[in-house]
């Protein structure tokens, strides 16, 4: 397996394999893969989809997942790493606001095995920047970082853009889809940090519906009260904070409207079964973690 290194914010790997080999890498972040040659299947959780030339996946953090290789496969991967976002720089924008677009994407993508591009022109968009990216990373100059860092700001972008048209939340029952469920999901998701429009008679208000069938319409399709979504939804942001970023326990507090840095750590510790210093010294994910294949 070849290995390129580009700037420390990024790792990007580029592979061509005839069988997968379990790579000793601890994926604490996310990582983009393309499929630039073969054919064959990926695995996550027990779940397989089908890849083939130019199949774009998303592997999110700490998860268990191989591809199956039929044919000679030529694989890229491109690992957003913690210091990604809090790298700083004259023209970049807020690592703050590079840091929760993230932090979106990893407490919202389901974590299924499949591709994750809906758009044929955001593939082809996708697959140019790679390309880019990696005759970037082959022939560093002076600049080469903050091109790179440019390009990987589109990747993110049209990824965001993707998953949040996609039902990539937590519906158990794939027979209890519906567009409602996704578009809700997707408005309280991006609106943890303003408690107010979160509130049963606004979201009802929001979305055209009574607070009694909204309430009774969640619990059905989510499987879990609209209260219980909300507070893990923030509590996986937490996690999130905690691992990867230099948020302090008191803006973390703020930003998620929890009364206080008490009733944060209170929070946390009913819904992971440990206290926030035991979490930070284990290192792992609690609320974003699925079962290990």
């Amino acid at each position: 397996m070849q290995v390129l290194e580009a700037y420390k914010p990024f790792e990007i790997h580029e592979a061509e394999l005839n069988e997968w080999q379990q790579r000793p890498v601890k994926n604490n972040f996310f990582e983009l893969v393309l499929i630039n040659e073969g054919k064959g299947t990926q695995c996550i959780n027990y779940n397989f989809h089908e890849y083939g030339k130019g199949s774009l996946f998303l592997l999110p953090p700490l998860k268990c997942h191989s591809f199956q290789i039929r044919e000679r496969t030529s694989f890229v991967f491109l690992k957003f790493t913690s210091n990604f976002f809090s790298e700083q720089g004259e023209d970049a924008q807020s690592p703050r606001e590079w840091f929760r677009e993230a932090a979106y994407i990893l407490s919202n993508y389901n974590q299924l095995p499949g591709d994750i591009i809906r758009s044929d022109l955001d593939r082809q968009h996708i697959t140019t920047l790679i390309g880019l990216i990696l005759r970037e990373n082959r022939n560093l100059q002076s600049n080469s970082p903050a091109l790179i860092k440019s390009l990987m700001t589109a990747i993110l972008e049209i990824l965001l853009r993707n998953i949040k048209q996609s039902p990539a939340y937590e519906v158990t029952d794939p027979a209890e889809r519906d567009d409602r469920v996704t578009k809700l999901l997707t408005y309280i998701n991006e609106h943890l940090s303003e408690p107010h429009l979160l509130k049963v008679e606004q979201l009802a208000s929001t979305f055209l519906l009574s607070p009694t069938y909204l309430s009774e319409f969640f619990r059905k399709k989510v499987r879990m009260s609209l209260r219980e979504y909300i507070i893990k939804a923030k509590l996986k942001l937490v996690e999130i904070r905690l691992l990867n970023s230099d948020h302090t326990l008191t803006e973390i507090a703020d930003e998620l409207s929890f009364t206080d840095v008490s009733h944060l750590s209170k929070t946390f510790k009913k819904y992971t079964g440990m206290s926030i210093r035991e979490f930070k010294k284990q290192g792992e994910y609690q609320l974003l973690k699925r079962s290990a294949c």
